[in-house]
């Protein structure tokens, strides 16, 4: 019986441990594959000369965070994946905001610090739980990109999901270029 406790206070401290921290419960962090933050193992460290980018480009991305379903039920929280692809095969994408706003046009989040490079034909999903409200039915990303030219014009999309009684959906927007 001692042997039994000293188990479950042992597993006890343990998850009591991981609970307080706040990157083993980030989606992000949990499924990328060296369970580390996406955004932060893409940071430029070294210097980049961006004299000769001859790209740069802000988009909008509308993101739900809740939709309306009816008036008996109100609304319906959402889970929405931001995917940022580099869609050339030789030349890197570099992302110098990712700015998350709610409905009002408040900033929520700043999602980088500094710029960050996307290698050629990679992608940069970022996950922003159901659980994050603060977005609500209008949130949106403001990203900017530039690059060596206009090869490297990036695919922008989120994916949101949700149910709603015994039903499940999915549906997905398009970043469009704000233009300045």
């Amino acid at each position: 019986m001692n042997h039994y406790r000293s188990s479950a206070l042992a597993l006890a401290v343990l998850l009591l441990c991981t609970g307080c921290n706040k990157s083993l419960q980030d989606p992000n962090v949990m499924l990328s594959k060296e369970q580390k933050d996406p955004i932060e193992a893409l940071e430029v460290t070294s210097k980049v000369d961006r004299s000769h980018f001859k790209y740069k480009q802000t988009f909008y991305v509308p993101i739900y965070s809740d939709i309306y379903t009816d008036s008996n039920n109100g609304k319906v929280l959402l889970s929405a994946t931001l995917s940022v692809r580099n869609t050339t095969l030789k030349k890197s994408l570099y992302i110098n905001k990712i700015d998350y706003y709610d409905t009002d046009g408040a900033l929520v989040k700043a999602y980088i610090n500094g710029p960050i490079e996307l290698p050629p034909m990679a992608t940069l999903n970022y996950i922003v739980e159901k659980e994050e409200n603060k977005g609500g039915s209008g949130a949106n990303f403001i990203i900017e990109v530039e690059g060596a030219d206009k090869a490297v014009t990036p695919v922008i999309e989120a994916v949101m999901i949700g149910n709603f009684n015994n039903k499940s959906f999915a549906f997905s927007t398009e970043g469009t270029p704000v233009i300045q």
